[in-house]
């Protein structure tokens, strides 16, 4: 399946994160746009407008022009911003934030981090309405899936479903899953402020972050002791991206060494990643059947079935999941659930139900369109506010607790009273 989305230069990712040429409808002729007094920018081909479409896309250019020849700033004028803002402004009219258009940074940016490598304050990002309006706020507001672990955002103590209402002082509200990742990540050394909102708050809290490179390991695997004396394995899974499959390999080559009597996987605070990443993992402890189904706008539904012979499929298990867990750590979570393979531990997941199509495009850029939401084997669709509920609810510590008890962690304590 890996090689079979690079042969395409395509890949589908089912997390919140982040070609379309507008040239393609702009009518029946070329145009060539010209800079004030200045050399012509660019030239559009000639192209057709889809047989649905509409439009006079002369108050597009007359726009341009007019912008161009009475704006006070000349220098302010960027005409290679300008157009990526007009394709990123047609993108989000679809009002899915999902959706976007990327720009040669922001596209560098997604890479780096599904690589496993940027510099940044380690925050994961997404939207959930709901929980934006409950609040007062209003709106989709900006939220944390989950800060990653040792990074500069988990030790200043931001929690998953923290609402970020403001970057360096800057309001996100209609502000795009990309512009928030380019205003956060820096320079390693440079700081960034946060204002969050958390429930239960009656006020904001103020960050001041530094910024850090962040290395990201996705896969780590422990060994704990349960009060019976079992050898359990914990395999702690906090992303799926480019070196998810190498690492994942590596710590199930342990896991058979040592033959633990049974075995935790940790999906807590995992934003998600690739969806083959979901099916890989997943295959390792099911034998056979369906992962998830992919429903396209039709309502046309595709399985996504066990792709390999896993190596765990026998060994007695449990699962964790808490707020942070979201999109592909949700399809794990949901089809261990509904092959009665693991019961869920902790708290209800995010709920993030779609899948997004990654495309490279021309000149560095990049796009992410929402073409598909996804289900469990029994056809539940988690999303916004729904998301998985745990089999055993077992809440987190709270803030002031751990500080107290920095091993305190009553989530894992639990699956490893039920392994007993």
């Amino acid at each position: 399946m890996r090689d079979f989305f690079k042969l395409i230069n395509l890949r589908l990712i089912a997390i919140a994160t982040l070609t379309f040429l507008l040239g393609w409808q702009l009518g029946h002729r070329d145009i060539e746009v010209k800079w004030a007094n200045y050399k012509p920018i660019f030239s559009v081909t000639n192209r057709e407008l889809p047989k649905n479409v509409n439009l006079d896309f002369k108050l597009f250019w007359d726009t341009w022009d007019l912008i161009s020849r009475t704006y006070i700033d000349k220098k302010a004028l960027d005409p290679q911003k300008m157009f990526y803002g007009a394709i990123s402004g047609m993108v989000s009219a679809i009002g899915d934030p999902y959706t976007v258009f990327l720009p040669p940074q922001q596209q560098k940016s997604t890479k780096e981090e599904l690589g496993g490598s940027f510099e940044g304050v380690g925050i994961q990002l997404g939207f959930n309405e709901a929980t934006a309006s409950a609040d007062g706020l209003g709106g989709k507001r900006l939220l944390v899936i989950a800060p990653l672990d040792g990074t500069p955002a988990k030790k200043a103590g931001i929690k998953p479903q923290d609402m970020i209402v403001k970057i360096d002082e800057k309001d996100t509200f209609g502000m795009s899953l990309p512009e928030a990742v380019n205003l956060i990540r820096g320079p390693k050394g440079t700081q960034v402020g946060l204002t969050i909102f958390r429930e239960g708050d009656s006020d904001t809290r103020n960050f001041i972050l530094t910024r850090e490179t962040i290395i990201v390991k996705s896969v780590e695997v422990s060994f704990k002791q349960s009060k019976a004396g079992k050898h359990v394995a914990v395999i702690k899974l906090s992303r799926f991206g480019e070196r998810t499959e190498e690492e994942w390999k590596q710590a199930v080559d342990q896991i058979v060494a040592k033959n633990p009597a049974a075995l935790i996987l940790d999906l807590r605070n995992n934003p998600g990643g690739y969806l083959e990443g979901a099916v890989f993992a997943a295959s390792e402890f099911l034998e056979g059947g369906d992962v998830v189904l992919q429903e396209n706008n039709t309502g046309q539904r595709v399985a996504f079935k066990v792709n390999r012979a896993g190596r765990l499929t026998k060994i007695p298990m449990e699962a964790l999941i808490n707020k942070g867990s979201a999109s592909a750590s949700e399809i794990v979570a949901g089809a261990l659930q509904d092959r009665k393979r693991a019961k869920l531990i902790g708290e209800k997941s995010f709920g993030k139900g779609t899948i997004q199509e990654a495309q490279d495009l021309a000149n560095n850029t990049g796009i992410h369109i929402t073409v598909a939401k996804w289900l469990t084997p029994s056809g539940r669709w988690v999303n916004d506010t729904k998301g998985f509920d745990p089999d055993i609810k077992v809440e987190a510590p709270r803030p002031e607790a751990e500080e107290k008890e920095e091993d305190s962690d009553p989530q894992l304590d639990k699956a490893l009273e039920l392994l007993e």
